[in-house]
């Protein structure tokens, strides 16, 4: 089994392009030498359809895609009276077919885990997506036995982040049946690159089947990062 790494988005900046060459859109040159994305658009925009079944036809087989939850789920309703946009989202991902692997939902730091609101998302999620889950909360209550309990009962990956916002906040948690990594750029968060010295330490932490997102993307850290990282895990 592969260890998916791959960035947040797939916009190939210029400085780049001689990683990925090739003709075709940024998706198509992207997948050419990276397994695996993290759609982060969906977390502002809804996207047709047609368009997730575009993408999904743009990549080779093996491809998996990773999808960010509506905030409008996560932010606004703050998991409550979810029904309407969740199916509207999980209708419109269907479109990536067998290519859908991972539904990332990260949590605003403000909102304080509520067993009840997390186990009607969750079960709901899973029962009418066909894909894993990987959550990111993003206040402490979230980092407890009875949270992390409740999300490896409920087939839920707790996202490992960097940098971390609470202690144990870098370790993936939650159900173990997927570990997924999140990178954001440390110290500079969205900004600073990650260093060989620690992209080699992570690799050694790494496992087969693991997910590796760089999402250190305001300065176009991530596509190297990443590149290099899946150079060290060959």
């Amino acid at each position: 089994m592969q260890i998916y790494i791959g960035t947040a988005g797939w916009a190939i900046p210029s400085r780049h392009a001689g990683a990925f060459p090739g003709s075709g859109t940024h998706l198509t040159r992207y997948a050419r030498r990276l397994g695996a994305v993290e759609i982060n658009s969906s977390f502002y925009k809804p996207h047709q359809r047609k368009t997730y079944e575009r993408w999904a036809a743009s990549v080779p087989q093996s491809f998996r895609f990773s999808v960010k939850l509506p905030r409008r789920i996560t932010h606004e309703l703050r998991l409550k009276n979810f029904k309407e946009p969740l199916d509207r989202f999980v209708e419109e991902i269907s479109g990536l077919g067998d290519k859908l692997a991972v539904i990332l939902v990260q949590l605003p730091p403000s909102l304080a885990y509520d067993a009840t609101d997390a186990e009607a998302l969750f079960q709901t999620l899973g029962r009418k997506a066909r894909a894993m889950i990987a959550c990111e909360p993003r206040h402490g209550s979230w980092f407890t036995l009875s949270a992390d309990s409740t999300l490896q009962r409920l087939h839920v990956a707790r996202v490992a982040a960097d940098p971390p916002r609470v202690a144990g906040g870098g370790e993936p948690g939650g159900w173990q049946g997927l570990r997924y990594w999140r990178l954001h750029g440390s110290p500079k968060i969205y900004y600073s690159a990650y260093s060989s010295r620690a992209l080699t330490a992570l690799a050694a932490r790494l496992q087969p089947s693991d997910w590796c997102i760089f999402d250190n993307t305001a300065a176009f850290a991530a596509l190297a990062n990443a590149r290099e990282l899946k150079d060290l895990t060959v």
